[in-house]
């Protein structure tokens, strides 16, 4: 069973890095050439969900073949009404987080982008605290302190930081946006936890994997009724002829344009999926820890690719939130190395009270 979860920790770590880095290059190279909706924008970010049902298939096959043995009925899915509704709930939270993130990534850097959402582990391990009764360390508070203020860091020069033709107001609109995002989903990721921990029923990897699938089938609808009613598409006959008709305009401006939007809506999905899939194997605050943890990496992609600026409020906002997430896992180290040693002592205690 230990087993069976390390690798479930070690795929999920594995994807979540992949979509978390990127995630957010494939969203900015969209509008990097010329790609200027933002509700379609937030539509790709779960619009991949069907690639969920690929694991889900083989883990239906797998059940079937187990039951068939047994003499029982195998169901087709595992989730309850209960924890369907909280899917559902979850979705259009997500599905109002995407559009959030997409507009902030219309008009900030890569770099920039990610390192404001870096603030969302001090949100994330605020409302852990208050939901699923987080316990913290000295590390763990210095950690959080350091990437706040490595996140604010970055406000305090914005002239600099402007893309080209973009204006004072849009940027701050943008940075607005993107923290509005952050807290959002640091709010999403313990909600997650705690629904874990209150359902009635036992949560398996599977399950986790249906919610996910209810959770991005309902943000995905939620972007697209976004950009049916709020000018991605100024159509009031909701024609989907006219949406494919537009999006084929779009197309011809840039190369390549099915490719970024198929990879967008693919690595996308990985991101959720590590990140729903590390609340399962671990907490929602190692979630967020893993999602900030990722920052350095996309930063050094974003100026490789894009050729961003990294001004001094940059180094010193990669420099606070490194040094957090130093803090961060030498605390857990230090803390697991207690916890052995406590189990040691138990153990030997035991031990001589029944030799005694």
């Amino acid at each position: 069973m230990m087993k069976m979860k390390t690798v479930l920790v070690i795929i999920n770590c594995i994807i979540l890095a992949i979509g978390n880095c990127g995630g957010p290059l494939m969203t900015r190279l969209y509008f990097r050439n010329g790609g200027k909706r933002i509700w379609f924008s937030s539509f790709l970010q779960t619009s991949g969900c069907p690639i969920i049902l690929l694991p889900l298939l083989f883990s239906f096959l797998t059940r079937h073949r187990k039951q068939e043995q047994e003499d029982t009925k195998t169901t087709l899915f595992l989730i309850k009404p209960p924890l369907f509704l909280a899917s559902v709930v979850f979705g259009l939270l997500i599905g109002f987080d995407n559009y959030l993130y997409a507009y902030g990534l219309a008009y900030l850097p890569v770099s920039t982008s990610s390192l404001i959402i870096s603030s969302q582990l001090a949100f994330t391990a605020l409302f852990a605290f208050f939901m699923v009764k987080q316990r913290f360390t000295p590390f763990t508070i210095n950690a959080v302190v350091l990437l706040t203020l490595g996140a604010g860091s970055l406000a305090l020069h914005a002239d600099g930081d402007k893309l080209p033709k973009e204006t004072r107001k849009e940027y701050i609109v943008g940075f607005a946006m993107t923290v509005a995002a952050a807290v959002l989903y640091a709010f999403v990721l313990p909600l997650v936890e705690l629904t874990y921990k209150k359902a009635s029923q036992r949560i398996s990897y599977t399950l986790v994997l249906e919610m996910q699938l209810v959770l991005c089938v309902v943000a995905t609808c939620f972007c697209l009724v976004g950009m049916l009613a709020d000018g991605d598409f100024k159509n009031q006959e909701f024609d989907f002829l006219f949406i494919v008709q537009e999006l084929r305009r779009e197309a011809r401006e840039f190369k390549y344009y099915c490719v970024v939007v198929a990879f967008t809506a693919v690595i996308w999905q990985g991101f959720f999926l590590g990140s729903i899939g590390m609340i399962f194997c671990a907490s929602s605050l190692v979630s967020g820890v893993l999602i900030s943890a990722l920052l350095p990496l996309t930063e050094v992609l974003a100026v490789l690719f894009f050729r961003e600026k990294f001004q001094a409020e940059k180094g010193v906002s990669l420099f606070l939130s490194l040094w957090g997430f130093v803090s961060y896992f030498y605390g857990k180290i230090q803390s697991e190395k207690e916890k052995r040693t406590q189990e040691a002592q138990l153990s030997q205690l035991q031990v001589t009270e029944s030799v005694a």
